[in-house]
């Protein structure tokens, strides 16, 4: 193991962490508002929508993240749309993570009690209003384990993002292989970079199940 080389490379390592992370984020913030909307559509059977909805979900579960970057980032431009590689993973993350998270929402969702929610339309409350005050709030606290493995998941599959020329870890750990042959040092440093990036999220993901379990959200 060449220690001196990793010291020297450890700066590619840290400025691609950054960037996968800002990625990752973006893609998981649209992915759960993208989510979220399918949810309440197919939950609420919307006409036309829950359709468009379902074939969306089907679409984006049953093809690889890989698959849908090469039709942005190569497939597009022939029809007069193109995409930086910036632009190819964020939306990419977000087509694939908004059909798992729609999946989770949509299970907790129906969690919620058919009683409860002729009570709210009893004492006059809007579908809206039902939605927002009676069924989302104990659905996302159902959700948020689910919620947790998508983000860890999505995490993950930023490794897709070379692909497009984006220089995420994957893509600064395989250009190092090819430069300097550097093999066990250059994978070394990427599995503990998405160890570091990973380990923060593991943790708030069993603090999060820890709060859900004992019933202590409200008491925060």
């Amino acid at each position: 193991m060449d220690f001196a080389f990793i010291k020297e490379v450890i700066p590619l390592y840290i400025q691609a962490a950054i960037l996968t992370i800002k990625i990752g984020v973006v893609g998981i913030l649209l992915s759960t508002l993208v989510g979220l909307v399918c949810a309440v559509v197919r939950y609420w059977k919307v006409p036309v929508l829950r359709v468009i909805v379902r074939i969306y979900t089907e679409l984006s579960r049953n093809t690889p993240l890989l698959i849908q970057l090469f039709f942005l980032y190569f497939a597009l431009p022939r029809l007069g749309i193109k995409l930086s590689s910036e632009q190819c993973a964020v939306i990419g993350l977000t087509f694939l993570g908004g059909s798992y998270m729609a999946e989770t929402f949509r299970s907790s969702l129906e969690t919620v009690g058919k009683n409860q929610i002729e009570s709210g339309e009893c004492i006059g409350l809007t579908r809206l209003q039902i939605v927002r005050y009676v069924v989302l709030p104990q659905a996302v606290a159902v959700s948020v384990p689910g919620v947790c493995a998508n983000m860890m998941f999505l995490i993950k599959e930023t490794s897709m993002f070379s692909a497009v020329a984006l220089a995420d870890l994957m893509y600064v750990a395989k250009d190092l292989i090819g430069l300097y042959y550097k093999t066990e040092e250059a994978l070394a440093l990427l599995v503990i970079a998405y160890f570091i990036i990973l380990l923060p999220v593991t943790a708030a993901s069993a603090w999060a199940e820890r709060r859900l379990r004992h019933g202590q959200f409200g008491n925060a």
